[in-house]
């Protein structure tokens, strides 16, 4: 339970700036938290859909289907081309042996739990010196719904990317989804900003 009158809405994270620490993460040996994240932000998964992803799940074809824990809706999930040498790389430097394991699990064999991995984010918001104020599990799933939208808007078709990321994340309409990947918040600031002095 949060503390009267804090902020704890997860925020998204600049693209560049997510896939850059995933690359980080890589090269300082983190293979774990390197591949978490970057499901996150690839798949656009909830915490509880990605860690129970399996190498065999992730590593075979151009795409995998699951259930959401949450909703039970089906998803089927495309793997982005690069993205798909980077989970073959992790799983080569983790030196998985069995392919229907599960992706993130902790030294102990147990998959890694909520709580650990938040703890990891912090402790990795602080050494990569993040400029998110927020930075949660959560985060993951708006840095890819952010992107997503701001691919499409760049192309003209920003009302159309919020009706398919509408969808795709369950939301009731797309005034959930503007709000959820920060727009509206970032609308009402910019009245604000409109004010001369």
């Amino acid at each position: 339970m949060s503390q009267k009158h804090t902020y704890t809405t997860a925020d998204y994270i600049n693209w560049d700036a997510a896939t850059n620490l995933v690359r980080k993460l890589y090269r300082n040996g983190d293979y774990r938290m390197s591949l978490f994240i970057g499901c996150g932000i690839f798949f656009g998964l909830r915490v509880s859909d990605l860690l129970s992803l399996s190498w065999s799940q992730i590593l075979s074809g151009d795409e995998f289907v699951l259930y959401e824990k949450k909703t039970d809706k089906r998803r089927v999930i495309r793997i982005n081309v690069g993205f798909k040498a980077h989970i073959a790389d992790c799983f080569q430097a983790l030196k998985i042996k069995d392919v229907n394991e599960p992706c993130f699990l902790n030294r102990y064999g147990s998959i890694i739990s909520l709580q650990m991995i938040n703890r990891n984010l912090k402790a990795i918001k602080v050494k990569y010196q993040l400029k998110i104020e927020n930075f949660s599990t959560h985060s993951l799933r708006k840095t890819w719904a952010r992107q997503v939208y701001e691919n499409e808007n760049s192309q003209g078709r920003g009302d159309m990317a919020l009706l398919k990321l509408s969808e795709i994340m369950n939301h009731s309409c797309p005034s959930i989804t503007r709000r959820y990947i920060g727009l509206r918040q970032q609308e009402l600031g910019e009245v604000y900003d409109s004010l001369q002095f």
